[in-house]
């Protein structure tokens, strides 16, 4: 199958930088990345709305700029935030993207890789419903190893990271809790 490269190229799974594996949401937070720029890192990071709570619409409402502050006091604090992720890994292995990967979604904040700082200018950021605390579950490893595939065939993706890798003592997901031998391939963390 073809790489994507900047003339344009795509493998079959692709389209103008959306996943045909996904189901698709509304996000908003989201610009062009810089010219030439194109994804060669991935960045795994876990949410949950609120904190601990694996169900309901909370999440996708977030990066949709329309949280519900009176459904949960801790939302008060997170609801002016404008961020977005490219994908969303449910509990149920459901993969969920928000932003096409063309595209630079506002994920990793302040941060560096390798000495190369603005990481969501060539990075795709993951999602994966989840805490530090809780395991996550069978079927958001083998949704995460179908998609890192995808990617990885559409991409010049040169490693796999985390949000704590990415902005030490700032972040810590995916957390402790993340498996990293139940991902197919051995990516450079």
């Amino acid at each position: 199958m073809p790489r994507h490269d900047i003339a344009g190229e795509r493998t079959a799974d692709w389209r103008e930088g959306w996943w045909k594996g996904a189901k698709r949401a509304h996000c908003v937070n989201f610009d062009a990345r810089p010219s030439g720029m194109l994804p060669e890192l991935i960045v795994l990071h876990h949410i949950s709305l609120p904190a601990g709570c694996f169900e309901g619409e909370t999440v996708l409402d977030f990066f949709a700029n329309r949280v519900d502050v009176s459904t949960h006091p801790a939302l008060a604090s997170i609801a002016h935030l404008r961020v977005s992720a490219h994908f969303f890994v449910r509990r149920s292995g459901e993969v969920i993207q928000l932003v096409s990967a063309d595209n630079r979604a506002w994920h990793a904040g302040v941060s560096t890789w390798r000495g190369r700082s603005a990481c969501n200018d060539f990075s795709i950021g993951i999602e994966i419903e989840g805490d530090a605390i809780a395991p996550f579950t069978p079927e958001q490893y083998d949704a995460l190893n179908v998609l890192l595939a995808s990617m990885a065939s559409a991409y010049r993706i040169n490693a796999v990271t985390t949000h704590s890798e990415i902005a030490p003592g700032r972040k810590v997901d995916p957390g402790p809790t993340f498996d990293w031998t139940l991902l197919h391939r051995r990516w450079a963390v």
